[in-house]
């Protein structure tokens, strides 16, 4: 008799470790490919269809990774190296180019989980930017690395580095000539913000974000965005939210965007689309703040406002349902 309680507490306190790690089934992912003055009047049916395409690859993409069990943090990182491969989007392959007619990448991830993020700014040579920041996270004792520095690291970390004219697109480089000669008068020019971003919560619950960017054309060399700015840009915590931000960075720095929007749920009890509104809708708006932001909270819930004329944005849930969109639509 005496043997078999050990046994019987075994049995038991299996049956406990079974039922915490059960995972729910359920899992949300959301990505965006940029905020601004996107309408369809600028935006060419042949190319709108191009996003949509490459939006709803990336998708389904990252739903493959999270209906087989993988990590939400897994899942946006693939997401993220999807579009900077992508000369579609103002990241990677398509990024824009600064001043002095380079180009200069930022990106970021972050762990709700843990709380741990990495983030790589002003790179010239790193193919996939958000993978190098997922190293500096993982593999440093460090948040942010940049320039020369950042490279070397993910050089010694064997990441792929590529020669600068990998990032070259024609489209950006007339993007870049035009800015060129209108320089007195930028903001006469046409922006669409680019940068792309991932927020995902998996099976188990977890939240992660993922941002990456070439910046602003004919941006000052050297200046950094909001992107690798954690708290701006890209912010994570299990307890609230997970957000990637697209716009005017150095309105989204100045107002800690990503991590506004978490702390109004947090302190204030708020629901995330109304602290979401209230950051976006609200409080950027009034300062002459533009672009958006797309959110998930730890139950599946999505945010994904803008205060442009649009944005490149779509989700993906474990239901099956998923959406694309571009314009103001709701």
């Amino acid at each position: 008799m005496k043997a078999t309680i050990p046994l019987l507490l075994i049995f038991f306190l299996s049956l406990t470790f079974l039922s915490n790690s059960q995972t729910s089934g359920k899992y949300t992912l959301v990505i965006h490919g940029g905020a601004g003055n996107i309408t369809p009047a600028n935006l060419p049916a042949a190319k709108a269809a191009e996003f949509e395409a490459k939006l709803t690859e990336v998708l389904k993409h990252g739903d493959s990774i999270l209906k087989a069990g993988g990590t939400s943090l897994d899942a946006v990182e693939s997401c993220v190296r999807m579009m900077e491969n992508s000369p579609l989007f103002n990241a990677g392959k398509g990024a824009v180019f600064n001043a002095d007619g380079k180009n200069e990448l930022d990106a970021a991830i972050m762990d709700g989980k843990t709380g741990l993020a990495g983030a790589v700014a002003g790179v010239k040579t790193i193919r996939n930017p958000i993978t190098a920041a997922r190293a500096v996270m993982e593999k440093s004792n460090h948040v942010m690395l940049s320039g020369i520095g950042a490279e070397t690291f993910a050089a010694e970390q064997g990441l792929e580095i590529v020669s600068p004219e990998y990032f070259f697109t024609q489209l950006r480089w007339d993007a870049y000539m035009k800015a060129k000669a209108n320089s007195d008068s930028l903001d006469a020019l046409d922006k669409k913000h680019g940068t792309v971003g991932c927020v995902a919560v998996d099976q188990l619950g977890n939240l992660a974000a993922a941002t990456s960017t070439g910046g602003m054309t004919y941006k000052k060399y050297g200046r950094i965005g909001d992107t690798p700015v954690i708290g701006a840009g890209t912010y994570a915590d299990n307890n609230t939210c997970a957000v990637s931000a697209t716009g005017h960075g150095e309105f989204f720095i100045r107002n800690v965007v990503a991590y506004d929007i978490a702390a109004i749920m947090k302190y204030k009890g708020s629901t995330l689309t109304e602290a979401a509104n209230e950051v976006v809708m609200i409080k950027l708006k009034t300062l002459g703040g533009i672009g958006g932001i797309i959110a998930v909270d730890k139950t599946g819930n999505i945010a994904m406002p803008f205060n442009t004329s649009g944005m490149f944005r779509g989700y993906i849930k474990s239901g099956g349902e998923i959406k694309v969109a571009m314009f103001g639509e709701k």
